[in-house]
């Protein structure tokens, strides 16, 4: 009977890891969120598709036909909206016009007001922005029609702003937050990005000091969905990830709520981020949050929500948000300290415990741990070696991402059962000693360095408990074992997809070490099992064959396309045209422009920033075309107080997206770029990168330097246009369907390269 009890704790695990999955997003058949709130996700997705039919990035021609949507939809509603317009350059000298779109609702009271926030630029210059952001953009659209529609005037003030120029360096938010009269009138903020198509939306806080009273409010507003953990904000604090909200934080001390979806990572800042690919669960799940949160917040004192003090949080399946005082961390760390000594101490004792088989119970744990970390930190670039495409997407997250994720799940499963098989006549109480203690070393560790991650004691507490019966039964009730279990399955089930989903496959090691460490949790019935040998080559099975659906799906299709770039760089000064590509991998429509005299460049290998710090991979010669480069006026140059100021005109000759000056090492103290500062810390901290002015209207460019006196300088000027594929004089023959728009480098562009030295 026991037997059986026991195997059907197998299955019911398997549940548990789904079920952990599941609860954390609306599905389909949930219409909870339009029952109670009157959201409606249709509703929504017509936004979406109405925003993403274009690209609409900084200066593109859809990007006011967006803009004038959004305006005509807010005064359908009985809004009055204003344009705020300005330029600014932000935090990483990217210069811009900006153009926010800003509404107000008028609340009964005086009270500081809620700022619903999201951003209606598309990344340049391909995404069509459905996810990011148009999502955030639908969201906010629908919901402020939902509250309209009940006709309550709320106490606070309710400010609706969706900024420009988010995809540049946030330079919308810049503009506001620093520059309009309503900034000081903010108390919190509800921001809504998405860095993907799908997947549940995770609630990240921005704060200055605690997070005690932000998290108290957002527990007490009742969201039905809430995915989050203090874990997760406190890295996400310490990845260049910022969003308009940072700027509020940083600028203003106005601090908020981000939410934003991450998974199908693959579709981020691509043309694929488009309406027919947005996840419709997770376009609710960012109404489920909106709708309770802007009921509550509008009512709530939003002066009163600073603090001091922190707290651990983090969500789970029935008990939703569980949360506590930092204050307790330590002494919840000592408490499981004192009951695994007390438990060593009465297993020794009553001898259910023996020296010798918990030192032989060191071997599987280090050992899993050993081979499954080695596999997952080498496992991206043993993948890139078999298939070099996947190093053409450059977030490192193919489209057979999740099924490599499940592979190397199972493997990491199967090392787990087969090292514990070699310690099979170990008594199990044994067993449970090691990964305890282990346990009680990474619950010290993350309390001084990680405190957000604190909450990792807890299954540790279900194990210690598991411990103690151990010692008192020699077999134990495995569906109390199994219920002893639910808390390890519950938190570290979706951390083993949420890593390598958004930081890239490079991060396979956390799936495979959560998985590891996640086992020795489920230690109580895992090394009960019988059959390991089995049950670790049924892992290993599942492993090759996710492995071979992996291989099948590893070629490109219209729906699953290859990232392909193309550049034209023209040198004015040299009289010399290269064709450029940042693949590693060239497709058939790449190489036919660059032909077989390509070569792997030196000269033009870091000539232009990009995200993911990508350089060009291959070029071969261009025929001269007759593009015209930027004129190019010294307008002032003055020596003062040791120190030698050039005032610099650059004028385009043809319709231009970009512009990118770089300079020699000559250090440069002080610069403007058409009267806008760059930031003093930004110039020690640079390389060679001056600044990008990403152009609208084609603009032209006032530069003023300070340099010390009798330098001299050297400026190297890249002008782009994103028009390689348009231009009558290229003939670049179209894009196969099976091939896209690389994202996040400079693509489809005819660049001219000029040098000044003065």
């Amino acid at each position: 009977m026991k037997k059986t009890r026991l195997w059907i704790t197998l299955p019911l695990l398997i549940l548990a890891v789904i079920w952990s999955f599941k609860a954390l997003m609306p599905s389909d058949s949930n219409t909870s969120i339009n029952e109670l709130y009157g959201f409606s996700t249709d509703r929504a997705l017509k936004h979406v598709k109405e925003i993403s039919r274009k690209p609409h990035a900084v200066g593109f021609p859809a990007h006011k036909e967006v803009r004038e949507y959004i305006v005509s939809e807010l005064e359908a509603m009985g809004l009055e909206v204003s344009l705020q317009q300005g330029y600014t350059a932000g935090d990483w000298a990217n210069y811009s016009k900006a153009i926010n779109i800003v509404s107000r609702i008028k609340g009964s009271g005086d009270g500081k007001a809620l700022l619903l926030l999201s951003h209606y630029d598309s990344n340049p210059h391909s995404s069509l922005g459905a996810s990011d952001a148009g999502s955030g953009v639908a969201t906010i659209l629908e919901g402020i029609r939902a509250f309209l529609e009940k006709q309550i005037t709320p106490k606070n003030d309710i400010i609706i702003l969706i900024t420009d120029a988010e995809e540049l360096g946030l330079n919308g938010a810049d503009l506001f937050a620093n520059r309009h009269p309503w900034t000081s009138d903010v108390g919190l903020i509800l921001n809504f990005e998405a860095r993907g198509s799908g997947g549940p939306s995770y609630m990240f806080m921005e704060t200055n000091r605690g997070n005690e009273k932000l998290l108290k409010e957002f527990v007490r507003a009742k969201p039905t969905f809430p995915v989050t953990n203090s874990l997760a904000y406190s890295i996400y604090k310490l990845l260049p990830n910022d969003t308009d909200l940072t700027v509020f934080r940083e600028d203003q001390d106005i601090e908020g709520f981000n939410f934003a979806f991450i998974d199908d990572h693959y579709d981020y800042h691509s043309v694929r981020d488009s309406y027919e690919r947005l996840d419709r669960n997770s376009l609710t799940h960012q109404g489920s949050y909106l709708m309770p949160l802007l009921l509550h917040f509008s009512e709530t004192d939003l002066g009163q929500l600073k603090s001091l003090n922190d707290e651990v949080y983090f969500n789970i399946p029935v008990f939703e948000l569980v949360n506590y005082p930092f204050d307790w961390i330590w002494p919840m760390w000592f408490l499981a300290v004192g009951i695994f000594l007390v438990l060593l101490f009465l297993g020794l004792k009553n001898k259910t415990l023996s020296a010798k088989g918990i030192l032989k119970g060191f071997i599987p744990v280090l050992a899993s741990l050993l081979i499954n970390g080695s596999i997952g930190y080498y496992i991206w670039g043993l993948l890139t070696a078999v298939y070099p495409e996947y190093k053409d997407i450059l977030h490192g997250f193919p489209y057979n991402g999740h099924t490599y994720i499940l592979a190397f799940v199972f493997l990491s499963l199967a090392v787990c059962f087969w090292m514990y098989r070699l310690v099979k006549s170990i008594a199990l109480a044994d067993l449970l000693i090691a990964p305890a203690l282990i346990w009680l070393v990474i619950c010290w560790a993350v309390a001084q360095y990680l405190p957000g991650a604190s909450f990792f004691v807890i299954p540790l507490y279900a194990l210690l408990a598991s411990l103690l019966v151990m010692l008192y039964q020699k077999e134990p009730d495995p569906l109390l074992m199994w219920f002893l279990a639910l808390p390890a399955v519950f938190i570290y089930a979706p951390f083993i997809a949420m890593f390598p989903v958004a930081l890239g496959l490079k991060m396979m090691v956390t799936a495979t070490a959560f998985t590891t460490l996640g086992f020795w949790l489920l230690a109580p019935l895992t090394a009960r099992y019988t059959g390991k040998k089995i049950l670790g080559t049924l892992s290993f099975l599942g492993c090759l064959a996710a492995l071979i659906i992996a291989h099948f799906q590893s070629d490109f299709s219209p729906e699953k396309a290859k990232p392909t770039s193309l550049v034209y760089i023209l040198d004015t000064d040299e009289k010399e045209a290269r064709w450029a590509t940042y693949e590693h991998e060239l497709s058939n429509w790449t190489s036919t422009t660059l032909g077989k005299e390509k070569v792997r460049p030196d000269q033009m290998n870091n000539i232009l920033y990009s995200k993911y710090g990508s350089r060009i991979t291959y070029s071969s010669k261009a025929p001269l075309k007759s593009i015209p480069g930027p004129v190019v006026t010294i307008e002032n140059d003055t020596t003062f107080d040791q120190k030698r100021i050039l005032e610099i005109g650059i004028f385009p000759q043809r319709t231009v997206n970009r512009l990118d000056v770089y300079t020699d090492k000559t250090p440069v103290s002080e610069a403007s770029v058409n009267g806008i500062e760059l930031s003093e810390y930004y110039l020690k901290q640079r390389g060679t990168r001056l600044f990008t002015h990403y152009i609208s209207d084609n603009d032209s460019t006032m530069l003023k330097l300070s340099i010390p006196a009798g330098a001299e300088l050297k400026l190297t000027l890249y002008e782009a246009s994103n028009d390689l594929l348009e231009h009558p004089l290229m003939e670049i023959p179209p894009r196969p369907e099976d091939n896209i728009p690389m994202p996040f480098v400079l693509n489809d562009a005819i660049i001219t390269k000029k040098t000044i030295r003065h």
